[in-house]
C-alpha cells in the first residue's frame, strides 16, 4: 500500500467528479482525491489547503481525521512522509511546491497542468526531480483516455501506415486547456517538434504575457505534420483528427463518436478504396484517475516514466510559447528548444486564484 496527499483541496483535488454526468473523455474516478480513495493499493491518507473549510470537506468526504489535514504542505510533508503526492494548486505555486516535494523523498507527484509559468521554472522542475529520482505525471489527461490509447496503439501496430498528420481542434487559451490539445497532438504524432508557425489572436495579445488562443503549425522530428486551432472551431470543438498513409482516426466532439477509416480492395474497381470500420473499443474502461494511479506505481516500482511525464508537460508549455514567439516575430519559422528561458505564458488559471475555483462555481 501507498500513502499519499493531495495539495489544494478544491476543485480538482476532490470535487471535480461531483460535475460529470455522461461519458467523452472522462471516465470516473477522475479528480486526485477520489481516484487515490478508489484504488486498492493507495490509502488517501491526508491533505493540505490553506483555506480551512477545504479541509474540513476533504476530510468529511474522504474519512481523514482533522490531526491529518493540514494549512501548511510544508509541515503535512514532514508530518506524514506520503509516497505520492497530487498539487491541485494554481499554477503560481506550482513549480516551488513539485520541487519542494521531490526534495522531501516524495516518490511520485500528480501535477495539474500547466507544469508551470515560464520554461525557467519547467527546467528547475525537471533537474529537481531528475536528482531525486522523483517520478512526474502531469494531468494532460487525454493520454490516459481509452480511445486515444487504443488510436496509438493503432499507429503504433502499423494498422494507420505511416503518419502523416494529426490535427486539433478546440477553443482554450494554448498554455491552460490548450495543454491538452497540444499534448495529444504530440503523442499522436509520436515525435518531438522541431520547428512551427504561429498565429494568435491579435497583436495585442501576442505582445503580452498572458494566456491567449492561437492556431499553430508543428513540425515534428519524425516527418509528422500537426495543426492545432485553439480559436473558435464551431461545431469541430475538441476534434482530434490522426490521417495516416493506410487509415485514419477520428475522434468527434469529445470523444463521443470515434471514426475508424482504412482501405479495402474493392472488388468492382480493382483499387483499394477507403472504408469506415467499427472502432475497436475496450471491452472495458478503468477510471481516468485509476490509470494515472497505476502509472505512479509502475514508476516508482519499476522506473518506468508516466504516460504523460514530466517532460511532456514541460513540451507542451514549450510549444506554445514558440507559437506565440512565431506571431511575436512576424510570423516567421521558429525553432526549438527556445534559447530564451525566461519566457513564459500566465496561465489562464491564475485569474481569480485568490479565492478556490469550488467556491468561486458555488458562488456564480
Amino acid at each position: 500500500m501507498y500513502r499519499a496527499a493531495v495539495i489544494g483541496l478544491g476543485r480538482m483535488g476532490s470535487t471535480y467528479d461531483d460535475e460529470v454526468n455522461r461519458g467523452g473523455p472522462v471516465f470516473l474516478p477522475y479528480a486526485h482525491g477520489p481516484s487515490y480513495a478508489a484504488h486498492p493499493r493507495v490509502t488517501l491518507a491526508t491533505g493540505a489547503d490553506p483555506y480551512d473549510e477545504q479541509c474540513v470537506l476533504f476530510g468529511e468526504r474522504w474519512g481523514i481525521a482533522a490531526e491529518h489535514l493540514y494549512a501548511d504542505y510544508a509541515e503535512m510533508l514532514a508530518a506524514e512522509a506520503p509516497d505520492m503526492v497530487s498539487i491541485c494548486t494554481s499554477a503560481r505555486h506550482r513549480a516551488r511546491i513539485i520541487q519542494e516535494c521531490a526534495r522531501a523523498g516524495v516518490k511520485a507527484i500528480w501535477a495539474e497542468k500547466p507544469l508551470a509559468l515560464t520554461l525557467a521554472e519547467v527546467d528547475a522542475i525537471l533537474g529537481t526531480c531528475r536528482e531525486t529520482g522523483t517520478a512526474l505525471a502531469v494531468n494532460c489527461a487525454r493520454r490516459w483516455n481509452p480511445f486515444f490509447q487504443e488510436t496509438k496503439r493503432l499507429i503504433d501496430a502499423g494498422e494507420l501506415g505511416r503518419i502523416l498528420q494529426v490535427t486539433g481542434y478546440g477553443q482554450a487559451g494554448l498554455s491552460h486547456n490548450g495543454s491538452h490539445l497540444i499534448d495529444i497532438v504530440r503523442y499522436l504524432a509520436g515525435g518531438n517538434v522541431a520547428w512551427v508557425f504561429g498565429e494568435m489572436e491579435s497583436d495585442e495579445a501576442a505582445a503580452g504575457d498572458g494566456d491567449l488562443m492561437g492556431n499553430g503549425y508543428l513540425v515534428f522530428d519524425n516527418g509528422v505534420r500537426g495543426y492545432v486551432r485553439c480559436f473558435a472551431c464551431g461545431p469541430a470543438n475538441w476534434e482530434i483528427d490522426v490521417i495516416g498513409e493506410q487509415g485514419r482516426v477520428r475522434s468527434v466532439a469529445n470523444c463521443y463518436e470515434m471514426e475508424f477509416t482504412q482501405f479495402v480492395d474493392d472488388a468492382a474497381s480493382g483499387r483499394p478504396v477507403p472504408a469506415k470500420l467499427p472502432f475497436p473499443l475496450p471491452p472495458t474502461i478503468q477510471g481516468t484517475g485509476l490509470s494515472v494511479v497505476d502509472d505512479l506505481i509502475r514508476a516508482i516500482e519499476e522506473g518506468t516514466p508516466p504516460t504523460c511525464s514530466g517532460d511532456d508537460g514541460a513540451a507542451a508549455l514549450e510549444i506554445a510559447v514558440a507559437l506565440r514567439e512565431s506571431h511575436r516575430r512576424g510570423g516567421v519559422k521558429v525553432a526549438l528548444p527556445l534559447a530564451d528561458r525566461s519566457l513564459g505564458i500566465v496561465s489562464a488559471e491564475l485569474a481569480h486564484d485568490s479565492v478556490p475555483a469550488r467556491v468561486r462555481r458555488m458562488t456564480r
